[in-house]
């Protein structure tokens, strides 16, 4: 029988995994309006932007692309945007262009202008109003049976151990590769833990240009590490990797990439862009733990799959990074490592480690996985989702600041 996920269908065709209403505030002086508004309104939640001021026109557009994304997430009912006045500030993050996005994909949004308000808290009020209007109106949107194919999961791994790349990783891959064999989107990134296994990974593309552009993006990121006089090898791999059993950046690399599964890799993405079609796509991104949710969530991912290795934890683990503000995709945790499950079982989602022992098999792991991840899609929170707690944003931006 054919796997389904009871999501929420949306105008361009998407599925929700969740219903929310996100408030987007542009520029970063109304975060504070956002927030006040999200917490009166049940069903909403209030995205952070970060400062545009002084940056680049690359990362203005990053910061826009991101935000955008966030807005057209199929977890995402309705969109509320709030706005300073017209025609304020950059033209990468003008009203404008947010407008001509979300009009792109049918689904309800209202905007609110502090100048047309008349100031701050009658913005807020006027906010309240309408966001509490949009939450009814995305109310009235009800699950039904989708096809994997709707579905669209993004990856990182953290606190690699040994462990990581034996058995927590190659699960993952596994699920990758039945989730993408059933139509639907897989996301992984950290360019700096490529390196040393990019080889491998350009043997995998769909095409020469994307074999390119993946190894090119290997190249930039060691130049830009010699560019300041640091051998990347002794930043990565990190403490906790080498005091839990990792040698070199090259063996970590190796463990890295068996989350990307087997089959072919269609595309290399910046941050915060949405892949073109479906399949296996790379993210040229940072290993942060709070940069990557929030991209593979602008990228369209409905969920986001945290592998934690964990071998140099502390007993009891405390709970990890909850979510992002304005993550608007559920944060679920996953490891290979036994002893990391039962240090933090109130946070973790899946065990792998049954693969150890003659237990399980990696196959059979990863079609649990995936089983879990439907019941997720389909309404299930994850454990994260149970708190109220969000860590603060991060967004991966090339800098200089001017």
């Amino acid at each position: 029988m054919k796997k389904m996920f009871l999501g929420y269908p949306r105008p361009d065709g998407s599925a929700g995994a969740r219903n929310v209403v996100t408030i987007i505030p542009v520029p970063r002086n109304l975060d504070l309006l956002a927030a006040a508004i999200a917490k009166l309104v049940a069903g909403t939640k209030a995205v952070m932007t970060p400062a545009d001021g002084g940056r680049t026109t690359k990362d203005r557009k990053t910061i826009a692309r991101t935000l955008v994304g966030l807005g057209i997430n199929p977890n995402v009912g309705a969109v509320l945007l709030v706005t300073l006045k017209p025609k304020f500030g950059y033209k990468e993050m003008s009203e404008d262009y947010f407008v001509e996005e979300l009009k792109k994909t049918g689904k309800p949004f209202e905007i609110v202008v502090v100048s047309e308000s008349g100031g701050y808290y009658k913005a807020l009020g006027e906010g309240v109003r309408v966001a509490r209007e949009l939450v009814v109106k995305a109310s009235r949107v009800h699950r039904e049976p989708c096809p994997l194919e709707k579905l669209a999961i993004g990856v990182k791994c953290g606190m690699s151990d040994p462990t990581s790349g034996i058995i927590g990783n190659p699960v993952i891959g596994r699920m990758f590769d039945l989730l993408i064999g059933a139509g639907g989107t897989g996301m992984f990134s950290e360019t700096t833990e490529v390196i040393g296994a990019e080889h491998l990974l350009s043997k995998r593309a769909a095409t020469p240009e994307v074999a390119k552009a993946l190894l090119d993006a290997v190249a930039h990121t060691e130049e830009v590490a010699k560019s300041t006089g640091e051998d990347i090898r002794k930043i990565n791999p990190i403490p906790s990797n080498i005091a839990a059993g990792i040698t070199t950046l090259e063996e970590k690399s190796l463990g890295a990439i068996a989350k990307a599964g087997s089959t072919p890799l269609m595309g290399v993405l910046r941050y915060g862009e949405r892949p073109p079609g479906r399949g296996l796509y790379f993210i040229d991104a940072w290993m942060s733990s709070l940069s990557l949710p929030l991209c593979f969530a602008a990228g369209g991912a409905q969920i986001v799959l945290y592998q934690m290795g964990g071998g140099d934890m502390p007993d009891p683990y405390p709970p990890m990074p909850a979510a992002t503000s304005g993550i608007v995709s559920p944060l679920m945790y996953l490891t290979g490592n036994k002893y990391t499950y039962a240090k933090a079982r109130d946070s973790m989602d899946f065990d792998s480690s049954r693969g150890f022992g003659g237990g399980m098999t990696v196959n059979e792991l990863g079609e649990e996985l995936l089983d879990h991840i439907v019941d997720v899609a389909s309404g299930t929170f994850t454990k994260m989702e149970t708190l109220l707690h969000e860590d603060p944003i991060e967004m991966y931006l090339d800098g200089p600041v001017l």
